[in-house]
């Protein structure tokens, strides 16, 4: 649904990654403020204040938390932690698929042609196939009149057949051609007889004629590297004869969640006790951008048991994402067990929701492990800010993040210090021309009725603490993959 860009950046900030406009159609905007009274017969209208454009806080440095506050090596902006996933993500190697499996994947090889596209001279049209001198001073007044001495229809060969002068062939759209005939009438430029045809205009030599390789000569480049697959590749590739082709695959991700108070979905969940929604709601994320995801479910509080499951799940997959609350009292387990896997690190990035996320490569095979916060809101927004980009650097994807668009802010808006706020909220094109955006809750509170009901994010850059009701603020609308 979108265009991929060559390289994904060019966003309006250092860091910052992609503003590129989107034309998404929304419903009518609700503004805080009047809006312009429209005039007719040459009567003034009423004048908006400009926008004011948001406050930055320049005074002072920006504080971070206290170190203690939970068990982490490093403090790091949004840039970084998604620079070292991206740099240590590797790109699955390509495989051999059927050309309707291939669909939505990038193609991984050039497809070359080994045959001429159409095959043989074909009529683009039903009519007669005549020589061209014969019909060129055919008109209304003064029709030419031709023998009809054959029929050729799609499918049928006409190898041995061919015509002379004042004959003519009845065809088919994609019947092939007797030889001499350089152009075919459309039935409707004649009488549309059986054994004399009266033509009552005749087209240009070559008119409504579709020549052997016109569309693809042998030896010609079908389908090139890099290009996505979709019904128009898919159409080419079988006329070409190609019933398999090389692409770059989904990869395949696993999805698990670790708290000892998650209940599977069907469980009546006892006090203290939450259904666990997040493998379910990271699986579906990780599809629509591009995946094959499995949701493995809820991890096991035995260390034995938590070990094999993991080791498991490194050996068949390309990543494995893993929600849930990384602090004392519950998550210390798994972040032993990853840590005896391989090289895993917890930190605190400068983002909100969601700031404590961790990343490593663990196993044999280096396999990349992204560890989310277990609150559902601050899972999806870090699985936008840094697992669907991973995925579509797997896919091979140029165009790695979201588009953004400018939009007015409906009401004011507040961000903490020192942090990318991301905020759930619904934007909607304004009568006038751009996009209105306003949130859905406030950003301290984590409702999943109102997640559900926005469709873009709102982000609020770190310098930035209030965002007055007209101003600018960067939007990134949550569009389906389908």
């Amino acid at each position: 649904m979108t265009i991929d860009d060559a390289d994904g950046t060019g966003g309006t900030r250092p860091g910052y990654r992609d503003t590129a406009q989107v034309d998404m159609p929304m419903a009518p905007p609700r503004p805080s403020a009047p809006l312009p009274v429209r005039t007719r017969g040459g009567e003034t209208s009423r004048e908006v204040p400009p926008v004011p454009t948001p406050r930055p806080v320049v005074e002072g440095p920006i504080p971070l938390p206290p170190a203690e506050s939970v068990p982490l090596s490093t403090v790091c902006t949004v840039e970084r932690h998604l620079d070292e996933i991206l740099g240590s993500v590797p790109q699955v190697d390509p495989i051999e698929l059927a050309v309707l499996d291939a669909q939505g994947l990038l193609c991984a090889e050039e497809v070359v042609s080994q045959r001429a596209l159409p095959a043989f001279d074909q009529a683009a049209l039903d009519g007669y196939a005549v020589r061209s001198e014969d019909v060129a001073g055919a008109r209304m007044s003064a029709p030419v009149s031709l023998a009809v001495v054959g029929e050729s229809v799609a499918g049928t060969g006409v190898f041995h057949t061919s015509i002379g002068p004042g004959l003519a062939f009845r065809v088919t759209a994609g019947a092939m051609l007797p030889a001499g005939a350089d152009v075919v009438v459309p039935a409707v430029w004649t009488d549309q007889g059986t054994v004399q045809v009266e033509v009552l205009a005749g087209p240009p030599a070559g008119g409504y004629v579709r020549r052997a390789g016109d569309d693809v000569a042998p030896g010609d480049p079908a389908v090139q590297v890099g290009t996505p697959i979709g019904p128009a590749q898919i159409s080419l590739l079988a006329a070409v004869g190609r019933e398999r082709v090389l692409v770059r695959p989904r990869p395949r991700i696993a999805v698990l969640c670790a708290g000892p108070e998650l209940v599977d979905v069907g469980t009546s969940p006892a006090p203290g006790q939450v259904v666990d929604v997040n493998s379910y709601a990271l699986a579906a994320a990780a599809r629509d951008a591009g995946a094959e995801a499995y949701r493995s479910g809820i991890l096991p509080s035995d260390r034995r048991r938590l070990t094999e499951v993991l080791e498991s799940q490194l050996l068949r997959s390309d990543l494995v994402l893993i929600a849930g609350t990384m602090s004392p009292g519950g998550f210390d387990m798994v972040q032993e067990v990853l840590a005896e896997l391989g090289q895993m690190q917890f930190r605190q990035v400068t983002m909100h929701p969601g700031p404590v996320q961790g990343f490593g490569r663990l196993g044999r095979d280096q396999v990349p492990v992204l560890c989310v916060p277990g609150e559902p809101v601050a899972a999806l927004v870090a699985f936008e800010v840094f697992v669907r980009p991973a995925i579509r650097l797997m896919l091979g994807k140029r165009q790695l993040f979201r588009r953004t668009v400018q939009a007015i802010a409906g009401q004011p808006l507040a961000s903490p210090l020192g942090y990318r706020q991301y905020l759930h909220g619904t934007v909607m094109r304004h009568p006038d021309g751009g996009y209105v955006v306003e949130p859905v809750g406030d950003g301290t509170d984590a409702l999943l009725a109102r997640m559900a009901r926005a469709n873009c994010l709102i982000v609020i850059d770190e310098d930035v603490t209030d965002v007055a009701a007209g101003g600018l603020v960067t939007v990134m609308p949550l569009l389906l993959g389908g």
